[in-house]
C-alpha cells in the first residue's frame, strides 16, 4: 500500500482506536467488525513505514511516532468536520459577510433595526455598513461591492431589483420658540417666507426635487432655501435657530436640544418610501436570507401603506 492510497477511514479508524485505547473498543464505537479495523491499521503502518501502536498489559499505546500521526490526524478529523459545519452554514446563509448600503434618515429608523434583527437571527455573518449616496450604491452593487442597499429614489435598472419596504410621512422641524411650534401641525402655507434647509445636496432624483414639487404644487414660496449635504447638518441648522425643514418620520428620532417636530396636516400630508436594491441574478444564501428578514419585519416597517416590488422579479 501506497502513502497516496490513504484515506480518510484509515484517519479515523486510528484515532478511534487510541482514543479507546484497543481495537474492540474502536470498533464498537464506530460500529464496524474488528477484523476489518485490525488490517485497516495495519495498512496505515506500511503506508507509512512506521509501526504507529504498541500492544501493552494496559491497552493499546501509540508509539512516538504513533502520537505524532495521532495528533495530526486528529486535526484533520476536525477541520474536515468544521469545514462541514462552515458549508453547512454558508449554504443556508448562516455564515459570511454582508455589505450593506446606507444613505440618509432611515439610518435613524428602519435600518438598525433590520441590521438588529438579522443579527439576532444570523450571529455569524460579519454586517458591513458602507455609507454611499444613491449613485454610489448602483456602481457599488454593479462592482458587486455592495450585496444590497437602500435609499429613497431608485429608478429602473437593467440588471437590479429594488422594492419599497417602507412609507414614512413628512414632518417639519423646527426650533422650539419658533410661533409655529405650539401647533398641532403645520400647513405648507404656513411655511411661505420662511428660510428653509433642505437635503442632501446630491444628484438627483432626490430628496429635495421632491420637497420642492410639493412646494410648488401648493404656491409655497420660501424665503429662503440652504442646501445642505445631510439631515444631521439640516437638523443642527434648525436647532440653532437658521429655519425650518421638512423630514421624514425616522430623521425625527434625532433628539437635539430645541427641537420640535410637527406633521404636515390635511391635504398636504406627503409619503415617502424606503428602498432595497441588490442585483437581480444574486442568488447568494445570505442575500436570500436578508431578504427574508427584511419581508418579515415590512408590517412594523411600513407606516401607511404595505410595501409592493418594483423593477424585476420579487423572490418568494
Amino acid at each position: 500500500m501506497s502513502l497516496a492510497a490513504v484515506e480518510f477511514r484509515h484517519l479515523r479508524y486510528f484515532v478511534a482506536v487510541v482514543e479507546q485505547r484497543s481495537f474492540r473498543g474502536a470498533a464498537l464505537r464506530l460500529h464496524v467488525s474488528q477484523p476489518p479495523l485490525t488490517r485497516q491499521v495495519q495498512q496505515l503502518e506500511e503506508a507509512l513505514g512506521v509501526q504507529l501502536l504498541l500492544r501493552k498489559p494496559r491497552g493499546i499505546e501509540p508509539t512516538d511516532a504513533g502520537q505524532v500521526f495521532y495528533e495530526e490526524a486528529r486535526n484533520i478529523l476536525m477541520l474536515t468536520e468544521q469545514a462541514a459545519s462552515r458549508a453547512q452554514l454558508a449554504g443556508h446563509g448562516q455564515i459570511g459577510r454582508l455589505d450593506v448600503g446606507i444613505f440618509g434618515s432611515a439610518v435613524f429608523g428602519a435600518i438598525p433595526r433590520i441590521i438588529q434583527m438579522f443579527r439576532d437571527r444570523y450571529p455569524k455573518v460579519e454586517v458591513v455598513l458602507h455609507n454611499l449616496d444613491r449613485a454610489g450604491q448602483i456602481r457599488a452593487l454593479r462592482e458587486r461591492r455592495l450585496t444590497v442597499g437602500f435609499n429613497r429614489f431608485f429608478e429602473d435598472e437593467p440588471d437590479l431589483t429594488w422594492e419599497v419596504i417602507q412609507t414614512e410621512r413628512l414632518n417639519v422641524a423646527l426650533h422650539h420658540q419658533h410661533p409655529l411650534a405650539t401647533s398641532a401641525g403645520v400647513t405648507l402655507c404656513q411655511l411661505t417666507d420662511q428660510p428653509l434647509i433642505l437635503y442632501p445636496r446630491a444628484p438627483r432624483p432626490s430628496f429635495i426635487e421632491q420637497v420642492q414639487r410639493l412646494l410648488h404644487r401648493r404656491g409655497v414660496m420660501p424665503q429662503s432655501i440652504q442646501e445642505v449635504d445631510d439631515v444631521v447638518t439640516a437638523v443642527a441648522l434648525v436647532a440653532s435657530g437658521f429655519g425650518l425643514s421638512l423630514v421624514t418620520d425616522s430623521a425625527c428620532n434625532l433628539k437635539l436640544p430645541g427641537i420640535v417636530y410637527l406633521p404636515l396636516r390635511g391635504e398636504d400630508q406627503a409619503t415617502f418610501d424606503l428602498c432595497m436594491i441588490h442585483r437581480s441574478d444574486d442568488e447568494s444564501a445570505i442575500l436570500l436570507a436578508f431578504l427574508s428578514t427584511v419581508r418579515s419585519m415590512r408590517d412594523s416597517l411600513t407606516v401607511l401603506r404595505p410595501a409592493v416590488a418594483k423593477k424585476g422579479k420579487k423572490r418568494p
